[in-house]
């Protein structure tokens, strides 16, 4: 079994960060800002191991290579961004194709929305857009073929595993799909394999728009229950609640902000319907995007290495159960997405716990 961990390339300064954000902007910036919003409430995250890494740097992709693969995750799944032809964030994963190191597997996933102010709040101001088209497809499967050529991308029986984060945002997504397919087959590829993630709810089998298998996002959003402090209409407590924060002896953290405990979503992920399609399955070790938002932020609170090591133990189990060979794939989102709360990659309160009950997760799926 392979378990690949989602990939965020940001962590270097680029000139459009610079501009839309300030000169030498990276997500640690917004990082180390987080403050914790109530009694218990886990901020900020700071690294450990590893520091404030910067991507452009050989050595830091070296260890972060070394130190996933010494805990069981088989290979990276890079997020890619490809706008029309214009690119973002491509430095560490181009430097990885092109010096041929970290010597460890990857895959891509295409993040096909637009750019937006969405991490200050400003999601209806649109930083890049996206234009899909035929033309535009052409010239992006032409661009991807050198990085399914590597001897390290990751494939599934010969066929490169290539993800998109939106399928439903493509205009005509089963002409995407055939054309790609061709066009890899001319390469001399015996076909893609195409997932597609089930982002924002979006359940939509994929075997009807021409891709193989969907891949489970978690946190899975619609999944989640009722937020904290916001239960008034089947919780007394909650209303006494709402009437203590009206009158200031509360705080509005519960009204301003999306706050879950962690184990309840563990919860409902685990009590998720079966599928007639192929489904790669996923975890995350957390979820808190405090740092990107002050307000309007969804928090996952409580999270622990025990809660999560029982989640992906279970889905160790699943995935052998359900798939087969070269399919016996799990996601993990992700291994450094800091500005989010869900990073495998260690910080100075829970050092390798993580890490160590991933390794022991993944040691079931060899007995």
């Amino acid at each position: 079994m392979r378990t690949l961990a989602f990939y965020l390339p940001q962590f270097h300064p680029i000139p459009e960060n610079d501009q839309w954000w300030g000169k030498g902007f990276t997500e640690w910036i917004n990082v180390v800002k987080a403050k914790a919003l109530f009694p218990g409430h886990y901020q900020p995250h700071l690294p450990a191991d590893l520091g404030f890494c910067d991507l452009r740097v050989p050595e830091v992709r070296e260890a972060q290579a070394e130190l996933a693969g010494r805990y069981g995750i088989s290979g990276f799944c890079y997020y890619h961004y490809w706008f029309n032809g214009r690119r973002l964030l491509h430095r560490p994963f181009d430097e990885v194709l092109r010096l041929g190191t970290p010597d460890f597997p990857f895959c891509l996933c295409w993040a096909n929305e637009n750019w937006t102010r969405r991490w200050d709040g400003g999601d209806h101001v649109v930083l890049v857009g996206q234009e899909h088209s035929i033309e535009d497809d052409e010239r992006h499967i032409e661009h991807l073929l050198p990085a399914f050529s590597d001897k390290r991308y990751i494939k599934i029986d010969g066929r490169p595993l290539f993800l998109v984060y939106r399928t439903g945002l493509l205009p005509a997504p089963a002409r995407t799909a055939d054309l790609w397919r061709e066009r890899a087959r001319a390469a001399g590829f015996p076909d893609l394999y195409l997932a597609r993630v089930e982002s924002f709810g979006d359940y939509v089998d994929p075997r009807t728009i021409g891709f193989d298998a969907g891949v489970e996002f978690a946190p899975d959003f619609p999944l989640l229950p009722c937020p904290i402090g916001r239960r008034e209409r089947w919780d007394m407590i909650a209303r006494v609640q709402n009437r203590l924060r009206r009158i200031g002896l509360m705080s509005k953290v519960y009204a301003e902000n999306q706050v879950y405990l962690y184990s309840s979503l563990v919860e409902r992920m685990l009590a998720k319907p079966a599928v007639d399609h192929k489904r790669f399955r996923c975890v995350t070790p957390g979820w808190d995007n405090t740092p990107r938002r002050a307000n309007g932020s969804l928090i996952l609170h409580a999270s622990t290495p025990d809660t999560y090591e029982a989640w992906l133990r279970a889905m160790v189990r699943d995935t052998q159960q359900r798939l087969d060979g070269e399919e016996r794939i799990l996601f993990i989102n992700a291994w450094n997405e800091w500005a989010e709360g869900n990073h495998l990659e260690p910080d100075q309160r829970w050092g390798l716990a993580y890490l160590e009950a991933t390794a022991r997760s993944l040691a079931l799926a060899d007995r």
